[in-house]
Formats: C-alpha cells, structure tokens, sequence
C-alpha cells in the first residue's frame, strides 16, 4: 500500500476539510446569523441544556479566538455580567467582552486573568486545542496537558458552586484529572453537542457545583 508524504496528507486533510466546510449547515447558519464561527453552538447547544451562563454571571473564556464562545457568552450573561476572554491569537473587538492577547501557558496569564476580572468566576470555559499532529496519541496527550492546566486555573479562579467546561478528545480522559475534578465538583461528565461533528473526536468535560478552595 502506498505511503501518503506529509506534503500530500496535509493537502488532502485541507481538501476534505474545505469540503466539509461548504457543505456544514452549522457553518451557513453561523454565517447567516452573523457569528464568528460554528463553534458558538457547541457552546449555546451545551448551556441550553446544563444552564452555565446566567444573566450577571463572570465567565473567563480560555482560547477564545475568533471568539465564537465570547459572543454566546457575553449575550447571555448580559450588561450585567463580565465575559474575559483570552488567546495566544488576536480577536476583533466584541460587545460586553475584555480580551487578554497572551499564551495561557505564560506564566503570568493566570494570575492577569484574575486581577481582569477583580474577583472569582462563575464560569471557566476552555476550548483550547494544540495544533493536531496527525499522530492521533500526541494529539490525545497534548490537549489532556491543555485541559489539566486549564482544570488547574478552574480550581484557583471559581467561586463555590462554579462551573468548568473544556475541550478533550474521545479516547479516554486521563484517570488523574477526572480523579481530581471528581474530587472538586459535585457533578463531573463528558458531554457532545449536536454542534459537535459525529465523525470527530472531539468531546467536552463539564464539571458543575465546584466545592470551593
């Protein structure tokens, strides 16, 4: 069997992914209802059901960029509530949201993100994702890294009772973050919006009633 070069899967991963692009309703109706990117209703499909944002609510937003999260964000919490978003990546402006250009993984990111916010949050959400590999056990291993190092701030940032939602992938959350969250949360699962393609890996974790520090 013929061995694809790296040159030649990456063209036919563009192709295929181009072409699920055009043909995706989630991506016509983004475009149609004039948000950033289908990824706002992972976001709205999981909070209609589990109920995160409410109006007044604090949410810091983890790899914000385009900012399709932000916008579901900052309409649901409405004026009276803080949306903080941060990205390694620039994101134009948006209505009700603060953003913080800057590596979550620099050290001083955290400890920024808080004094932004000026007290705890209700919210944590992360749908950070390290740029895929191909290598489906890298991948697997470097978004668990992003998502324990988000669960970590999760932990330093809520208020009692918070919530947390971030991005994993199929295959198996590591034991000793589910352990930890398990320990922290009163109501842990793992969660797959419509929005969320069927043929795709990717999963979210929701941890809900945070115990407090």
């Amino acid at each position: 069997m013929e061995r694809l070069k790296p040159d030649k899967r990456r063209t036919l991963s563009s192709r295929t992914w181009l072409e699920r692009q055009i043909n995706d309703p989630y991506v016509a109706r983004a475009k149609r209802e004039g948000f950033r990117s289908r990824a706002a209703y992972k976001l709205a499909e999981i909070d209609d059901k589990y109920r995160l944002l409410k109006p007044g609510a604090r949410v810091i937003d983890l790899g914000a960029a385009p900012g399709g999260w932000s916008e579901i964000a900052a309409r649901r919490v409405g004026a009276s509530g803080r949306v903080i978003a941060l990205d390694i990546l620039e994101m134009k402006p948006i209505a009700g949201v603060e953003f913080l250009k800057l590596d979550f993984l620099d050290e001083a990111a955290p400890e920024r993100l808080r004094a932004m916010l000026g007290g705890r949050a209700d919210v944590v959400l992360s749908d950070m994702a390290a740029n895929a590999t191909g290598h489906r056990q890298t991948d697997h291993l470097r978004i668990v890294a992003l998502a324990e190092a988000a669960a970590h701030f999760a932990r330093e940032a809520l208020a009692p009772g918070g919530s947390f939602l971030c991005k994993v992938l199929q295959g198996g959350t590591e034991g000793a973050l589910l352990a930890a969250l398990k320990r922290d949360f009163a109501n842990v699962k793992h969660v797959k919006p419509p929005a969320s393609r069927s043929d795709s890996a990717e999963l979210y974790l929701l941890a809900r009633g945070f115990r407090g520090q």
